[in-house]
């Protein structure tokens, strides 16, 4: 609610037994009848104040000077109050001394506000936030305490000091002393910026920092296996254990396209009948909770098939005994290795594999790949559509054949 009256009075103070000088100037701030006192921390002589003007009278360069300060010192009431229209809070005498004094508020620091968060995240982990995107956020934070420190010299900063030198700084750090690559950098800034925003909808930020800085990332080829490196790899006779489970687990992943993710959370009770009396998979992606249904292609069922009496299948209810994704990515490093595939191989693959070589590449139609990885749109999808060699003389053969049935 707006004040019915608001006034501002400079006036000076005569001390207990004044006898002659300059006397101190105070600001007197009255709303609604009632009013703090501030000192101006200036001085002046009797003599050459105005009291009806509240300010000093003369031309002399100090009179101007210190009507100068006086007027500063006015602006920065009414910017004080501006402040409390915008954060909605009341405008009392309290409140506008309290932040012309810099007591208004409590300090909120930027990574007391990141820590909080992750501890949110993490208590909803398995429910709303997948492993994998809560490590990133904790990668994040211990990036930015790091930055912190190499910037400010301090353990945490004010979310005021929060600025557009702030966001370049961090990029730079990113790319010069993490030697992280664009991509990277642009995915942790972007982590940054959901706290800042958090601030900003709080009110604890006026506005967001970084409006003009773009969060724009470079296009990245999607690598997938073609059928010859899929074939490879299923057929390898690998005397590790360890890395039989890897392959089982990621050709799975290839032939049905789920993220690690949503495989290592994936249960018995989510292999379900479907329309065609075959077995499909009704799960939800742990990274966006979209709904995912997938028909199991005979390869995959066979995988299944395999690790059904896995001990740790059969304690826990999963279909299959998934590593950490740290593991599962260096083994998969080793199995590349030994079967001659030059590429980094790493879990994600298998989606893209899937969504390439096992659907788009042999027509499967790019409205029924979409739903099936789960994808809000087609937009989302069309990425992986880039062909291969074999699709592409696939189709040229075809144009030849339709040519010459046209021509005759």
């Amino acid at each position: 609610m707006l004040e019915k009256s608001f006034g501002l009075l400079f006036f000076m103070r005569k001390p207990k037994n004044y006898k002659s000088g300059p006397l101190p100037i105070y600001l007197k701030i009255t709303i609604d009848g009632a009013a703090v006192e501030l000192s101006s921390k200036r001085k002046c002589e009797p003599a050459q104040w105005g009291g009806k003007s509240g300010r000093a009278i003369g031309n002399k360069e100090s009179v101007k000077e210190l009507n100068h300060y006086l007027d500063s010192l006015e602006q920065k009431v009414f910017q004080a109050k501006r402040k409390l229209i915008d954060t909605d809070r009341e405008i009392t005498v309290e409140a506008i001394k309290a932040m012309m004094t810099g007591t208004d508020e409590k300090k909120i620091m930027i990574l007391d506000v990141f820590k909080k968060h992750n501890q949110q995240m993490k208590a909803l982990e398995g429910i709303e936030f997948a492993s994998n995107t809560i490590d990133r956020y904790e990668t994040t934070i211990n990036h930015a305490t790091s930055f912190i420190r190499w910037k400010f010299g301090l353990a945490d900063i004010d979310i005021r000091k929060l600025d557009h030198e702030f966001i370049t700084e961090f990029c730079f750090w990113f790319k010069s002393v993490q030697k992280c690559n664009h991509n990277s950098t642009m995915k942790y800034l972007s982590n940054f910026k959901k706290i800042v925003l958090i601030c900003v909808k709080n009110r604890w930020l006026h506005a967001d920092p970084f409006p003009d800085f773009k969060f724009t990332k470079k296009p990245v080829e999607r690598l997938a296996l073609t059928e010859h490196e899929l074939k490879k790899i299923a057929e390898k006779n690998f005397h590790a254990e360890r890395l039989v489970h890897v392959r089982d687990i990621f050709l799975f992943s290839c032939y049905t396209g789920l993220a690690y993710a949503d495989v290592e959370k994936l249960k018995y009770s989510e292999i379900v009948t479907g329309v065609d009396n075959s077995d499909w998979i009704f799960t939800h992606r742990q990274k966006t909770g979209a709904s995912t249904r997938v028909p199991l292609l005979p390869d995959a069922s066979a995988i299944l098939e395999k690790y059904k009496t896995n001990p740790k299948c059969l304690n826990s209810g999963l279909v299959l005994p998934v590593l950490s994704n740290q593991k599962m990515n260096s083994y998969l490093k080793e199995i590349a290795d030994i079967t001659g595939i030059d590429k980094e191989l790493t879990f994600h693959i298998a989606r893209h594999t899937f969504a390439s070589t096992i659907t788009l590449n042999n027509g499967v139609p790019m409205e029924t790949v979409s739903k099936m990885l789960g994808h809000a749109n087609i937009k989302q999808t069309q990425p992986y559509a880039k062909l291969n060699d074999r699709k592409v003389s696939d189709d040229m053969r075809q144009l030849l054949v339709n040519r010459k049935v046209y021509n005759t």
